[in-house]
């Protein structure tokens, strides 16, 4: 680890990548309003879209509306794509069925629905040349990390394992993402089928990884607010990336029955499943996530094959204000985000963190 003391780690971290503050906002597919991004890039720190859902003039778009609110920084996300699932036409049957109780009745080909083009995405990200492109469930392509590194972009790479931060550095990452199982959403593991085995929290994560890579360490997964700033920071990281604690500010534009359920919702009234997308995520434990969860209900398909399956009931749940069956990802610390504008939590939480590192 370091000997550089934890507030100065902070400012070499905030000089090198242009900010103001070291508070990054987490890339959250399917809650990347740009208006958050700007509000939290316009108070010092990172912005962040999490590209995952989106086709390249989507991505395009997003970095235009980002740069017309702030000239600050921001990150570009991807997932690195799985490799096809499997599929079992008479298990998706089951699943249909009984995703017909929680939703409208699903079609026989919502299985067959899969994310934009990988490639395409990729070339996007290259065109909008972000100051910072970063991954998660995986690498990225050596021949993609030298076309970045071409154009001065820097690479974030989201692990949630000292052996991930290691293959990480190896392959060329500029900083480490270092994500605890507290974290909302879905799991950042290279190897779906090991997120529920390696669970584990940030306090573990954030100084192993740091002792174990010479690049800079983010801590993220459970940061809401001044404490658990000064303490990614006093653990080894340079910096700390919240994503839920973000999520009730007016800027998110989340569902307000989200929004609002967030503010209610303990440390262990969230869990681990793979009940929305056929990947490991945190969510919410709703009446949903719980049946879909219990015995005899049929296991998720596969990731896409989950995502599309479970379409249908999550698009009705939004329309209807239903928390209880809505894909609600919260991380542990939930309880802790603040209906408030973002600028504001920004502020609170690095102005508190120098108080507490003193």
């Amino acid at each position: 680890m370091s000997k550089i003391k934890p507030l100065a780690r902070a400012d070499e971290f905030c000089l090198r990548f242009g900010l103001r503050l070291p508070i990054l906002l987490a890339p959250m597919a399917g809650a990347s309003a740009p208006s958050l991004s700007i509000a939290v890039a316009n108070a010092g720190g990172l912005g962040a879209c999490g590209a995952l859902l989106m086709k390249p003039a989507e991505i395009t778009g997003w970095a235009e509306e980002f740069r017309a609110g702030s000239n600050g920084p921001f990150q570009l996300n991807l997932w690195i794509p799985d490799p096809p699932p499997p599929r079992d036409a008479s298990h998706e049957a089951r699943v249909r069925e009984f995703l017909a109780h929680w939703g409208p009745a699903v079609a026989a080909d919502a299985g067959d629905a899969t994310p934009p083009d990988f490639a395409a995405q990729c070339e996007a990200l290259l065109a909008a040349a972000p100051p910072i492109i970063s991954s998660v469930m995986g690498l990225y392509p050596p021949e993609f990390v030298a076309r970045l590194k071409r154009k001065g972009i820097a690479w974030f790479a989201n692990i949630s394992t000292v052996a991930e931060a290691r293959a990480a550095e190896a392959a060329g990452a500029d900083v480490i993402v270092a994500q605890g199982m507290e974290a909302g959403g879905h799991r950042g593991c290279f190897d779906a089928a090991m997120a529920e085995q390696q669970m584990v929290g940030l306090f573990a994560l954030v100084p192993a990884v740091a002792d174990a890579v010479k690049v800079p360490v983010v801590a993220t997964g459970g940061i809401a607010d001044a404490r658990g700033v000064a303490a990614a920071l006093a653990l080894g990281a340079s910096a700390a990336q919240i994503g839920t604690g973000f999520l009730r500010c007016p800027e998110a534009k989340l569902n307000p029955a989200w929004a609002r359920a967030l503010g209610e919702t303990p440390p262990e009234g969230t869990i681990v499943s793979r009940v929305f997308s056929g990947r490991a995520g945190r969510s919410i434990a709703t009446d949903y996530v719980r049946a879909a969860i219990a015995p005899g209900a049929p296991a998720p398909a596969p990731y896409p094959v989950q995502r599309g399956l479970t379409a249908a009931m999550r698009a009705a749940a939004a329309r209807a204000g239903d928390v209880q069956r809505m894909q609600a990802w919260a991380g542990q610390s939930a309880a802790l985000a603040q209906a408030r504008p973002a600028a504001e939590v920004v502020r609170d939480c690095w102005d508190g963190a120098q108080a507490i590192l003193g």
